[in-house]
Order: structure tokens, then C-alpha cells, then sequence
């Protein structure tokens, strides 16, 4: 089995490269956050913007590539920080059964495709449960929550 994943075009790594500089200068993009997650084999903290969102009271990162190394690493980390600015914050993360992530997913597509939508190929806000259960396998989400708070 074959786990989904969007190679990054030259153009995506331009715009992810500027959207991480301005937001680790305090500059958020429409809410962007630089994650930071420890490496699963090398241990060193790995970074890359993403797109934090809420729903119903809860956050959650949506992987909109797929099984990146950004996900298979905080699978092993179980958490990690997010910075914007000076500001970081560190939280734990709990994968989100498949089941669990059509509101999830659209929500996010309703935020965020303007920015993600082409990497869900036809899916959007307003396809039905469904549809969203059914590519819910290839696009991981992950609840997070304030490290302090669990304390």
C-alpha cells in the first residue's frame, strides 16, 4: 500500500520558504505558524509553515500533501512547537481516526483552499460526507493542545 503524498513543485517551495520567513519574523499569512517537530531518526527539530485551524473549540494541523515527513515524524514526537514570531509554543498531538475528519477537512477546505485546494483533486467545502470519508485516509489530521496545559 501506497501512502498518499504531493511532491512540493519549485513554486511551492518558493511560496512555503516565504510564507516561513515572514512568519518566523512575526508576520503570520492568513494565520500560518512555522511547526517545528523532532526528527524520528536524527532527533534535530525539522521546520515548515502550516496553516493551524480551529473547529468547534478544538485545533488541529491538516497535512494537505499527504503522509509528509512532517507527519511521520511528529507520529513518532507526538508533539512539537509553533512558532510565529518570538512566540512559540510547544503542544502534544493526537492523530484523528478517519472517521472523525469530514467536519475537519471541511473546514479546512473552506479556509484554506485558496492556498491547498488543488492538492485535494475536486474535493471542496461543500462535497458531501462521503466523498471526505473517502480521501480521508490520504490527508492525516492532528488535534493538538497546549503542552502547559496538560500539566
Amino acid at each position: 500500500m501506497s501512502l498518499h503524498y504531493v511532491r512540493p513543485t519549485w513554486a511551492d517551495a518558493v511560496f512555503n520558504g516565504a510564507v516561513g520567513w515572514f512568519t518566523r519574523r512575526g508576520i503570520s499569512l492568513a494565520g500560518s505558524r512555522v511547526l517545528g517537530v523532532r526528527g524520528r531518526t536524527s532527533g534535530e527539530w525539522r521546520e515548515t509553515p502550516v496553516n493551524p485551524l480551529r473547529v468547534a473549540g478544538e485545533r488541529y494541523l491538516v497535512a494537505p500533501r499527504g503522509h509528509t515527513q512532517w507527519v511521520r515524524n511528529m507520529r513518532v514526537a507526538g508533539g512539537g512547537r509553533l512558532r510565529k514570531g518570538r512566540r512559540v509554543e510547544e503542544f502534544t498531538a493526537t492523530e484523528i481516526p478517519d472517521a472523525e475528519k469530514p467536519p475537519i477537512l471541511r473546514e479546512y477546505l473552506r479556509v484554506w483552499a485558496w492556498e491547498v485546494g488543488r492538492f485535494f483533486e475536486g474535493v471542496d467545502a461543500a462535497s458531501p460526507d462521503d466523498r471526505l470519508l473517502e480521501i480521508a485516509p490520504d490527508f492525516p489530521v492532528f488535534r493538538i493542545t497546549d503542552a502547559r496545559s496538560e500539566q
